[in-house]
């Protein structure tokens, strides 16, 4: 056994040796606006829980990485158009997206969403909520039957309620969390909201060798306990 198991970790190593030649620059893509995930640090440069996870993820499969952002409504049009290798951006797992591009295995379980509000007495049900454009909380808002008002970025939808044109904001309860520092006009309501799967990489549906790459390093990551040291660094979710 010992020996088969020696052999398949031979032919695992030298199947990511190859494809390490043959995609030796990964472009990363990201939004750059979603803290803790990502963001643009003072520097100007992509920041965050995804960029030190793709940093490592790709040393482990012997890549270089390359970053580049891209605004959140076009992330995905993007990927399929060759503008770049991979979505490392906060982006959950659904079968909707699952319908137009291939994913990793989970690098996060699941983020609670939340609610932002200015009235800690809220009734989200009949109120106007915002949230992102093409998220899974934009989603859940519609099919409640609710009133959603979508923005194209997480800065917008909380503007908006701040400004009175929205009562509330539903989006990933750590990315609240990050925005509410140093605010004291906004709360987060004890409500939460369970919606998608885990967060995963996203792929074209054709690049199945370097998901299966960038699927071995996440494992990788699992199994010795450095993924769930960087989810508590960055307070991201919660932990496997």
């Amino acid at each position: 056994m010992k020996n088969f198991i020696l052999a398949t970790a031979a032919v695992a190593l030298t199947s990511t040796m190859a494809l390490a030649d043959a995609h030796s620059v990964v472009r990363m893509g990201t939004e750059g606006a979603y803290a803790p995930w990502n963001f643009i640090n003072d520097a100007g440069e992509v920041d965050g829980f995804e960029r030190e996870l793709g940093d490592e993820l790709c040393a482990r499969a012997e890549l270089t990485c390359e970053w580049v952002t891209n605004e959140w409504d076009s992330i995905i049009p993007n990927l399929t158009s060759g503008n770049y290798d991979t979505i490392i951006a906060g982006m959950s797992i659904t079968a909707e997206r699952a319908e137009l591009i291939d994913f990793t295995q989970p690098y996060t379980p699941a983020d609670p969403s939340s609610y932002l509000v200015l009235d800690a007495g809220l009734d989200v049900e009949s109120a106007i909520v915002a949230a992102q454009t093409g998220t899974i909380q934009a989603s859940f808002i519609a099919d409640q039957g609710w009133t959603v008002v979508e923005f194209a970025t997480l800065e917008e939808t909380i503007a908006a309620v701040r400004n009175g044109e929205a009562d509330a904001v539903l989006a990933d309860k750590s990315v609240l969390v990050a925005a509410l520092k140093g605010q004291s006009d906004l709360v987060i309501l004890a409500r939460e909201e369970a919606i998608g799967g885990g967060v995963g990489m996203g792929l074209r549906q054709s690049d199945t060798e370097l998901r299966d790459t960038f699927d071995a390093a996440i494992q990788s990551m699992k199994d010795d306990g450095s993924l769930n040291t960087l989810i508590e660094k960055w307070e991201v979710a919660s932990k496997f």
